[in-house]
């Protein structure tokens, strides 16, 4: 048995079958993979997309949540395949593309949402620390789109929906630089700016490519850096995971002629 046809075993369905969707759904007959989705933001997405019709591949390094994230899809009628991978490495990151592709016959949507935050002085900084934040906020994005456009491609021309998506998950810090928050930032910016020049490639050819970014969101990466940055702001009233997935969702759900190229969310009372 060969790799796809083993991993589709594991995920309880037929290679290359796709699942049924709700009649009706938006994206009935679409396949989604989504990064980072062991928590947070991810996993809140793919609950969203499998919702709205999506056959979902999920990413990320902890299987165990993985697999919880799955058996409540499924539970709730999805479809949902699990991958484990380190997507700061290249070579997972592209296999992790395939493996998606391998389990469902195509790929419809892309979400980048995997990433890793340290913040301090740079004067201070930890050279290790920051090769991770390149290697996962920004050198993963590209591995990934890279290794998916062929297929959105594909998608966009002959897909249920018309078109295809690939949206990147980049911060407020990716338009605004603050002190202690140097390396971040600056892979942030940097997703900013590839989204912008890969949509002006592909986008008539029928693929839309989203940036989404978000201001204090209140997920596990917040425990680490987020909190520095909240400048007082009670943690009640920063965003949730959901509000950021159905954000993703309603960029994704567009009819085929209307792209949503950018979407800034803050919570209300964040002023910076």
């Amino acid at each position: 048995m060969g790799d796809a046809e083993q991993a589709a075993e594991q995920s309880g369905m037929a290679p290359g079958v796709e699942a049924e969707a709700p009649s009706g759904a938006p994206l009935a007959g679409c396949v989604a993979l989504v990064t980072g989705a062991s928590s947070g933001i991810g996993a809140a997405t793919a609950r969203q997309l499998a919702r709205q019709g999506a056959a979902v591949a999920v990413v990320a390094r902890r299987t165990e949540r993985l697999e919880e994230l799955a058996s409540r899809i499924r539970d709730q009628g999805g479809s949902c395949a699990v991958l484990t991978a380190d997507l700061a490495d290249p070579a997972q990151a592209r296999q992790a593309v395939e493996d998606a592709v391998g389990r469902f016959a195509r790929l419809d949507v892309l979400v980048n949402n995997a990433g890793y935050v340290a913040m301090g002085p740079v004067e201070e900084g930890d050279p290790a620390e920051w090769r991770r934040m390149v290697d996962l906020n920004l050198d993963a994005v590209l591995e990934m789109s890279r290794a998916a456009l062929p297929h959105l491609l594909g998608a966009a021309a002959d897909g249920p929906r018309g078109t295809a998506d690939l949206v990147n998950v980049s911060s407020v810090a990716g338009r605004v630089a603050r002190r202690n928050n140097a390396v971040y930032s600056a892979t942030k910016h940097a997703v900013c700016a590839f989204s912008e020049a890969m949509r002006q490639e592909v986008t008539g050819r029928g693929v839309r490519v989203g940036l989404i970014e978000p201001g204090l969101t209140m997920t596990e990466m917040a425990a680490g850096g987020g909190r520095l940055a909240a400048r007082a702001l009670p943690e009640d009233a920063w965003l949730r995971a959901d509000d950021i997935a159905r954000a993703i969702t309603f960029m994704i759900t567009q009819p085929a002629h209307a792209a949503i190229n950018e979407i800034m969310m803050r919570p209300t009372a964040q002023e910076h």
